[in-house]
């Protein structure tokens, strides 16, 4: 949809657009309530509790108060409702805060102040130095002579370089007092959110230029919250306002991303959903059978003689509000509470602190436990594991190679003039957006947008090709001492899709017209003159490559004034297109960038990170697949892989190449590739599939199949020359194979691989932090990744599986006891707790201790870091599934049968009432849960000892306290209780009996049938024996990472987050299995015999 805004004629333009208010709150003060409970309810179980809620207030079914369940509903709902509104009135603020701004705007030819809210598309808009951006313009006007400012994009894009933004052509030159009675119209498209790209016509009425239509690009724009930085003023006519902005478009709330934990729990929750129907339902028919046949015939059972149609119903309901328990309402609440404190210890992790870049590391999204689960990790290379800063190394010109800019072979040829030599340093010091800055003691530095252009201009600048200065129209080159000006004709920008920029530039002097271009080696020899030879500048661009360095093609063409205008005609038409400008431009430019001579090639080294191969062969200990994803050149992209230990030398790794230019030989090559991979796939080999981007659109459209499996069998992959969309499209293949997937990059072209994976990672580098602020998760260097996962990851996964497994378990606890008291009950669906306990139950008696657990840790970082394989649990989903859940199940049922059998038992004589037999039965609950927790907890540190007894203390202090009060009904209870000898012989029964056999167990495992993860608890209990000491090849014959699985073993997809840990991969022989079997367990038996 186009959009028409006429300059400075706001009655034009007053009704057809949106004024500038900005609001970005999800909220108003009317629909918060409605909205935010329809938002809460719109969830599955909240709907649940609701109808539990509701069907409480049945006297006639309830059997206790309904304040048991509204008061934690109301309490949860009121908790999470207050959360949303306190996010909601944060982001109002700060709406209020830009709105209310002052601005300086022309109305009737004279400036005026008003507030950013009240600026409407066609205003001019007046800026001064440092002043912010308070909507889309496009420029009008500056300071400046030449018709150039600079802004600062930070707030936009996060890119800290300041950019330059140029006034549109007929604009150049007009005074203040023109520009207060300019008029004209913009025709541009309409409002969208994509903040690197304007497409736009100008055109000014008389009696400044009559029906002349210029194109606009977004160099000729100021968006709003930039800043306007190194010049004294701007001005430029209002476009988008509002939300309409570029800004406002690609702002909004993100999608919540659920975690495989989350999946989990929801299955899990389901299935006791399930179960909880089947006993209700056998529960009910058993209740109404005892009151059929059993029930009249006991005189104190006053049942009506007429009963009502709905009878048969009554006691269903009752065990279904009964065993509503069984799902804790708190769950989520709590889960989402833990999930946040996680998310600080990274923001306050000082050993993910980058100094250098002044970085801390910051969790955007509460989803660390994924990170414990991650299969494979794709990263970007450039600014990722390289540090993205460019220098230049080496050129060949015309098949002579150079070494550096001190090579005193190039100084000579550059002094004599050689124009071959020449040219290439033209296109090195003049094809390029770089903008020279003089500072007040005349030195010369230079602002680039690319720092491959800030290398290759500086590397001119070096031999005397000094870019001097730079303005809309015009180049200034001393060359050697000569000033030598340029007009600029044209400039073909660089894009993804054409991988390559050149400049169309007229010397002044000389009147000479020429092209000149740089850009991918492929993309460039496709370019040049019938019958050229470009053997040894491809042999130069693959020896380059072979030492890592990045390679960038120079090419040349003079150009004849009488085929220029006619192509610049054309350009001309294709530029002032509204609709698909980008596509009618690159097929205009193609027209010209043809014919070209070839004159050498560049090398430009990016160093590695430091940590970066460290890093990746810890992770890839940890089981953790890794696929590189790079714009490079194919032998430049596997240099880096071997620098960084992605790919392995030979005779370790192998590296297996599909290529191919047409969709027969890359599917031979396919084919080739997977006949040796199943042939290898018995072997001990590290096998790594290369691939570009060209065979990869062939193998992703026309043999996804074969890619796929090949997929699954490399344990490493790199993808060159890849687009950004590609990259989304290789992330979301990993994901349909049910593999946990993570996303790292440094710039804006890795958001949408960011975005599409399970959990995104950005890296605050060079490239600004477009890539970092679409990430969960960022920090400042690649290396801090293995602590993220190793650490945070593995920690979150293990306290978040306990802490939903354990809040299940103590509601079935109670759950259980009072089915168990319905069969001495007539099962009628009576309680055995009274009201006031079962809703302080999971509100206060259980909750402290278990939220204190995410400060446990069951073994030491430094021991996590030294033996990375370990990670193999969480992968495979150990510690939260069908299994261990059915543990806890069990438990929580043994447990309510000690409970239950044993406070039965002991006051079978005495002259109890209910409410002391509850008490008793609430009270072995509280202590045989304070027990499991304390079982349970890997770290004893005083926070989490002080939380697990001192909340057992509180629950004494509380009911001792009610006892004084009678209007709960538990008068005098815990008061007689407390005193009498039988109570705390009872409590002392209960826990003996619950406890033991758990802790039996629980020893059993750990002595005779450890883990890895016990034999590392036991060795950091062992003062005396170094961490280090573990079993190793010479002493034992295996090392530690193979008593858990070989590391070499290929993961097949995983139906199930719990399939078998230890089990041997398919590819192992059966020699090798009990070998390696019998291995494990004398490594474990030998090492405790020898230091315990």
């Amino acid at each position: 949809m186009k959009r028409v805004v006429y300059i400075n004629d706001r009655d034009l333009c007053l009704d057809s657009f949106c004024d500038n208010k900005i609001s970005n709150t999800k909220y108003t003060v009317f629909n918060f309530i409605p909205k935010n409970l329809w938002e809460q309810f719109s969830r599955f179980m909240n709907k649940y509790f609701l109808l539990i809620a509701c069907l409480q207030l049945w006297p006639l079914i309830t059997p206790v108060n309904p304040a048991s369940t509204w008061g934690p509903l109301v309490f949860i709902f009121a908790v999470s409702a207050s959360k949303e509104a306190w996010d909601d009135y944060k982001r109002y603020l700060v709406d209020k805060q830009a709105n209310e701004k002052k601005v300086w705007i022309l109305q009737n030819g004279v400036k005026t102040q008003i507030h950013a809210e009240d600026v409407h598309v066609g205003d001019i808009v007046w800026l001064r130095e440092n002043e912010e951006v308070p909507c889309d313009l496009v420029l009008l006007g500056t300071s400046d002579n030449q018709g150039i400012c600079y802004v600062e994009t930070s707030a936009l894009d996060g890119e800290t370089d300041l950019k330059t933004r140029v006034v549109p052509m007929p604009c150049l030159g007009l005074t203040n007092e023109l520009l207060h009675k300019v008029k004209g119209l913009i025709e541009c498209s309409g409002p969208d959110n994509d903040v690197r790209r304007f497409d736009g016509n100008l055109r000014l009425f008389p009696p400044f230029i009559e029906n002349d239509v210029v194109s606009l690009t977004i160099n000729n724009t100021l968006l709003r919250c930039c800043y306007l930085r190194n010049t004294e003023w701007a001005c430029g006519v209002a476009i988008y306002t509002g939300n309409e902005t570029k800004l406002g478009m690609s702002k909004g709330l993100p999608e919540p991303k659920l975690t495989a934990v989350d999946g989990m729990i929801d299955k899990l929750t389901g299935a006791i959903f399930v179960f909880q129907l089947v006993v209700v339902l056998i529960l009910g028919i058993a209740g109404n059978m005892w009151k059929r046949f059993e029930g009249h015939k006991k005189w104190y059972v006053k049942y009506p003689e007429k009963a009502s149609w709905f009878e048969d119903l009554v006691i269903p309901l009752r065990f279904e509000l009964l065993c509503s328990i069984m799902i804790p309402i708190s769950i989520k609440v709590s889960l989402d509470l833990v999930k946040s404190l996680y998310s600080k210890f990274i923001d306050w992790d000082l050993q993910m602190y980058d100094e250098e870049t002044d970085t801390p590391a910051v969790a955007t999204k509460a989803i660390s436990e994924d990170l414990g689960q991650i299969e494979f990790i794709l990263t970007d290379k450039t600014g990722t594991l390289t540090e993205n800063v460019m220098a230049f190394k080496a050129c060949c010109i015309k098949g002579v190679y150079y070494k550096n800019t001190e090579d005193p072979e190039l100084v000579h040829s550059v002094e004599n003039m050689e124009p071959h030599v020449i040219k290439f340093l033209l296109v090195m010091g003049l094809c390029n957006t770089v903008v020279p800055l003089k500072s007040n003691s005349g030195m010369l530095s230079y602002k680039a947008q690319s720092q491959d252009e800030e290398a290759l201009v500086s590397a001119a600048a070096e031999l005397k090709a000094i870019l001097i200065g730079r303005t809309i129209r015009s180049l200034s080159l001393n060359l050697l001492g000569r000033l030598v000006e340029y007009e600029i004709m044209d400039t073909l920008e660089f894009t993804s899709d054409r991988k390559r920029m050149s400049i169309v530039l007229k010397e002044v002097d000389s009147r000479r017209l020429m092209l000149l271009t740089k850009g991918a080696d492929e993309i460039i020899f496709s370019l040049l003159q019938k019958g050229q030879q470009v053997k040894q500048i491809a042999e130069a661009v693959d020896v380059f490559s072979q030492a890592g360095l990045r390679t960038m093609c120079i090419a040349w063409r003079d150009l004849e004034e009488s085929d220029y205008h006619i192509w610049s005609k054309k350009f001309r038409e294709a530029s002032s297109s509204i609709e698909d400008r980008e596509w009618k431009m690159a097929e205009v430019c193609d027209q010209l960038e043809r014919d070209l001579e070839l004159l050498g090639v560049v090398a430009i080294e990016d160093k590695l990170q430091d940590g970066v191969p460290e890093a990746i062969t810890t992770l890839r200990r940890a089981g953790i697949n890794f696929w590189m994803l790079t714009g490079d050149k194919l032998t430049t992209a596997v240099q880096i892989g071997l620098s960084c230990n992605l790919l392995l030398p030979e005779p370790e790794g192998q590296a297996l190449y599909v290529q191919g230019k047409t969709e027969e030989d890359v599917a031979n090559s396919l084919e080739r590739v997977l006949r040796t991979m199943r042939m290898t796939n018995t072997e001990i080999k590290d096998v790594t599939f290369v691939i570009d981007g060209w065979a990869l659109e062939f193998a992703l459209k026309n043999h996804y199949d074969s890619f796929v499996e090949l997929a699954m069998l490399a344990k490493t992959a790199i993808c060159c020359r890849v687009t950004p969309t590609q990259k989304a499209q290789l992330v979301k293949l990993l994901k349909d194979c049910d593999y946990r997937t993570l996303s790292i990059g440094d710039g804006g072209n890795d958001v949408k691989m960011i975005q599409e994976a399970h959990v995104g990672v950005g890296i605050s580098g060079h490239e600004g932090q477009q890539a970092a602020r679409a990430a969960d998760f960022s920090f400042g260097k690649f290396r801090f990744l293995k602590r993220l996962i190793l650490v945070h990851g593995r920690y979150s996964y293990n306290r978040t599986a306990f802490l939903a497994q354990y809040s299940i378990y103590k509601s079935l606890l109670v759950c259980f006891i009072q089915i168990l008291f319905s069969f001495i009950s007539g099962v009628s669906g009576s309680s055995l707790f009274d009201s006031f306990s079962l809703m302080a139950y999971n509100i206060v008696y259980t909750s402290i201790p278990v939220m204190v657990n995410t400060l446990d840790k069951d073994i030491s970082e430094k021991t996590v870091l030294q033996h990375p394989e370990i990670l193999y649990y969480c992968q495979a989903g150990r510690l939260i599934n069908p299994s261990t859940f059915a543990g806890w199940f069990g438990r929580s049922l043994f447990h309510a049968a000690v409970v239950f059998i044993i406070t039965i038992h002991a006051y079978r004589n005495e002259k109890s009432s209910q409410v002391e037999l509850s008490m008793v039965a609430f009270s072995g609950c509280i202590c045989l849960q304070a027990c499991v927790v304390a079982l349970e907890t890997n770290s004893f540190t005083v926070i989490q000892q002080v939380a697990i007894w001192g909340n057992l203390f509180v629950f004494y202090i509380l009911n001792l306290a009610i006892s004084f009060s009678s209007q709960i009904g538990l008068h005098m209870i815990m008061l007689r209780l407390c005193t009498e000898r039988l109570y705390w012989s009872t409590l002392l029964l209960i826990v003996a009996v619950g406890m033991v056999p758990v802790m039996a167990l629980k020893y059993f495992r750990f002595t005779y049938r450890p883990s890895a993860i016990n034999i590392l608890q036991q060795l950091e209990r062992l003062q005396s024996v170094p961490i280090m000491s573990l079993p190793s090849d010479d002493e034992y014959g295996v090392t530690y990472g193979k008593e858990i699985i070989p590391l070499n073993a290929t993961k097949i997809k995983q139906n199930a987050v719990y399939e078998p840990l230890l089990s041997t991969p398919k590819k192992a022989s059966q020699k090798e299995t009990v070998k390696g079997s019998f291995w494990t367990l004398q490594s474990a038996k030998r090492y405790r015999t020898k230091y315990m």
